[in-house]
């Protein structure tokens, strides 16, 4: 196939999902799945998987470094800068104009609203990025007891997530996981 003809389509979803990166672009890993993986097998669920674990274990922007390894296992260097270009300028430009206006007309009934509703589009899309990673490591039932345990433990306590994530650590270390 083509290089361009893959690379159009591909920039033009990085496009998309910039503007729908609302809470942060973690919440776009089920419809990037469903398109990159699923749709378009451009990358394998393994791929994918591994992206995102690498992106998320390295420091720095997190998922700008998970699209740039999708774009660079899809098209090379050139998928990896369009990836990275696609995700973030969209989002960046609005973000900056719409915090801009609505510094100055925080008084409108809109900006109120936007405000508002923002909240509940960020909590749906976080659940179903959790729902997809979940799914795909619910092989057993320790892990099935391990990923509801760790959603309790997090909704229903005031304990910092980042306890968990240690817990979680050290049991896969002992090899528990």
């Amino acid at each position: 196939m083509h290089t361009l003809s893959i690379a159009l389509p591909f920039f033009g979803h990085f496009l998309l999902w910039s503007l729908l990166s609302v809470g942060g672009a973690i919440g776009l890993l089920p419809d990037m799945h469903r398109y990159l993986v699923v749709e378009q097998h451009w990358v394998t669920d393994a791929q994918f998987t591994s992206a995102l674990a690498l992106g998320q274990a390295s420091p720095g922007p997190n998922m700008i470094l998970f699209v740039a390894l999708l774009g660079w296992q899809i098209l090379g260097l050139p998928g990896a800068i369009l990836a990275s270009i696609g995700l973030i300028l969209p989002s960046s430009l609005i973000t900056v104009a719409y915090f801009r206006y609505s510094r100055i007309h925080h008084e409108r009934h809109w900006v109120r609203a936007m405000h508002s509703g923002m909240a509940p589009i960020t909590v749906g899309l976080l659940l179903s990025s959790g729902w997809l990673l979940a799914r795909q490591e619910a092989t057993n039932w320790q892990r099935v007891a391990l990923i509801f345990l760790t959603v309790v433990l997090v909704v229903r306590t005031r304990l910092n997530p980042l306890w968990v994530l240690l817990a979680g650590a050290a049991l896969g270390m002992l090899g528990f996981i």
